[in-house]
């Protein structure tokens, strides 16, 4: 039997919120992004530029307890941008790499 680790229950379901670092990073030109919700939360993904402007986003909906990935194709320039996650009461922010 698989041991259980300390983000997931034995049923399998995540016991936290996470998100997970990019991959690959840095990137050309798609990245993927994974998360984990413990609980059902309304969910929005986006990715900012260094100036925090909005350059895409790539989740804003209600989402079911589980683990979710999520795919940027980028049509921006090289540099760096962060990836922010915001469920329920949930936030964080991640930094990723674009070299074309």
């Amino acid at each position: 039997q698989a041991a259980v680790t300390d983000a997931e229950s034995a049923t399998g379901s995540p016991l936290e919120f996470r998100l997970m670092q990019n991959y690959p990073n840095p990137f050309n030109p798609s990245t993927t992004i994974s998360y984990s919700l413990p609980k059902t939360a309304s969910v929005s993904l986006k990715v900012f530029n260094t100036l925090g402007q909005e350059v895409a986003m790539l989740v804003n909906e209600r989402k079911e307890a589980g683990y979710y990935q999520a795919t940027w194709n980028a049509n921006v320039p090289s540099g760096i941008y962060f990836y922010r996650l915001q469920a329920g009461e949930y936030v964080e922010t991640k930094k990723m790499i674009l070299l074309r």
